[in-house]
């Protein structure tokens, strides 16, 4: 085939298209697709089509699920029981997405969005449903992955557990800063891009957080700062952060820049508009990263720390300081926690990602003794801060990777009773989870804020005598489709 006669051909095939034909394309013209593209010719959608759907579920964003001849299809903003015309904007070899055009049938539980700058605002995805039935949405998440992936009875997965008011839980705010000089633009970003929705009142933030960002978007405006563009590089202020803590507040200015303009002027007006400020954290970030903070901190206004509490535990944060941002529902996922150790006062007890070492003082409170560890250093200088502040002194926190750590310490001699593992989203590693099981703990807790990966390493731990006890999930954001779970496992009798 030569090159003129390909050229046509193609354009005969994009014209077939445009115009729905496939039944006439011919095998000379799919022979030359591969075969992701075959399937993607050969799904029964294609891009611009305007389908109805019926909604069956929701997906892993918060977006509905439904299917058009076997085939998926994702819709934002539809609801299960819904069946709602679409414009398709996409297909893919497996599932297409569409953009909502007409509700046909609507839920009962449909409501109207709180927020103005929802459906803008990538922020959050279900405050179109009643939250009641987020909370049940979210507890048929967990159910699917620990049926479909753990391969256990879903029924182990309890209702998911809510606050009492589900708005104004945030205590930090992370706002990014863009438009140009003249005109700087502040808020949030957009679904799945990043420009900048506009915006200084965000109803899920602590009100703390809504004041500290609109005090910084007039002072930068006032200023007449140059925001940064992270598609040239250039620019100044690239984040403005809050931290709400019991005993103040923190604000934290992001620059790609070594110096901050009008650096005194901005500790004067903000303590000035924010009285409850604790502390003011120049920050500096000039890598091209989507990582929002830089290594370096210079304090501006009080030692660079804030304090907050979880029940009786008080912890000092620093602007590097991981802190769970829901201080209710805090609470409450760690009680679980430790209600799954079932702890009487003489077991040793394995914290695997202890970070700062929230969960393992909890532990500590009912433990004989607490073994945290952690990769990161700077963050086990923290955990030994915080007992030492707390006055445990039956706690242990090592530097290393779990994987390494864990079979050294079962070379040791040391056997816990219970492990208790709060990794990233990605999960634990198959070592971590092979050297736990190794160690032959009565109970292994698991917490996490990704359900689908928890899922995934139950079902490693059953391959190891691992029993699945319960799951309980803990809604930690709501208005958004995310998710925290813990669940209980228990050696079965068999390998015991």
């Amino acid at each position: 085939m030569n090159g003129t006669s390909c050229t046509s051909r193609k354009k005969k095939f994009k014209q077939q298209r445009r115009n729905g034909n496939r039944a006439n394309t011919g095998q000379s013209v799919t022979s030359t697709l591969s075969k992701k593209q075959q399937d993607i010719f050969n799904a029964p959608v294609k891009l611009g089509d305007e389908v109805l759907v019926t909604i069956h579920g929701i997906g892993s964003s918060g977006e509905g699920v439904g299917r058009v001849d076997d085939f998926t299809i994702f819709v934002p903003f539809a609801l299960p029981g819904e069946t709602v015309k679409v414009a398709i904007n996409m297909v893919k070899k497996t599932y297409a997405t569409g953009r909502l055009l007409e509700i046909v049938t609507i839920a009962p539980n449909r409501i109207d969005p709180h927020c103005d700058l929802y459906g803008f605002c990538g922020g959050c995805q279900l405050q179109h449903i009643t939250y009641e039935g987020q909370l049940s949405l979210k507890t048929q998440k967990v159910k699917d992955v620990i049926e479909r992936i753990a391969h256990q009875n879903p029924d182990l997965v309890k209702p998911t557990l809510g606050p009492k008011n589900p708005w104004a839980y945030r205590n930090k705010m992370q706002m990014p800063v863009g438009g140009t000089k003249g005109d700087i633009q502040m808020g949030f970003y957009a679904m799945g891009s990043h420009d900048i929705v506009q915006g200084t009142n965000c109803p899920i933030q602590d009100e703390g957080n809504n004041i500290i960002a609109q005090a910084c978007y007039q002072i930068a405006k006032e200023f007449d700062i140059e925001p940064y563009d992270e598609h040239t590089g250039k620019g100044v202020l690239r984040h403005v952060i809050g931290r709400i803590g019991q005993s103040g507040w923190m604000i934290i200015l992001v620059t790609a820049t070594e110096h901050l303009p009008h650096q005194e002027k901005w500790v004067e007006k903000l303590t000035e508009r924010v009285p409850q400020v604790e502390t003011i954290v120049h920050n500096v970030n000039g890598k091209r990263t989507n990582v929002i903070l830089g290594p370096k901190n210079s304090v501006l206004y009080g030692d660079g720390t804030i304090t907050d509490h979880i029940k009786d535990l008080r912890f000092t944060l620093s602007p590097h300081s991981f802190f769970q941002v829901n201080p209710e529902q805090t609470t409450v996922l760690y009680d679980q926690a430790l209600a799954y150790a079932d702890l009487k006062g003489t077991e040793i007890v394995i914290d695997a990602y202890c970070g700062t070492g929230t969960i393992s003082l909890f532990l500590a409170y009912k433990a004989k003794h607490v073994i945290g560890i952690e990769i990161v250093e700077p963050a086990i200088t923290n955990a030994r801060e915080n007992a030492r502040r707390n006055g445990y002194d039956n706690t242990e926190f090592i530097v290393a990777d779990a994987a390494v750590e864990i079979p050294k310490l079962y070379k040791a001699g040391v056997r816990p009773d219970v492990i208790v593992f709060d990794p990233i989203r990605a999960g634990c590693k198959e070592e971590v989870l092979t050297s736990a099981a190794s160690m032959e703990p009565k109970r292994i807790v698991y917490v996490s804020c990704n359900p689908a990966t928890m899922a995934r390493d139950i079902e490693i731990l059953t391959h190891y005598g691992y029993e699945l006890k319960e799951v309980q999930p803990v809604d930690m954001f709501p208005m958004t489709a995310h998710v925290e779970a813990v669940a209980l496992l228990t050696r079965s009798k068999a390998t015991q």
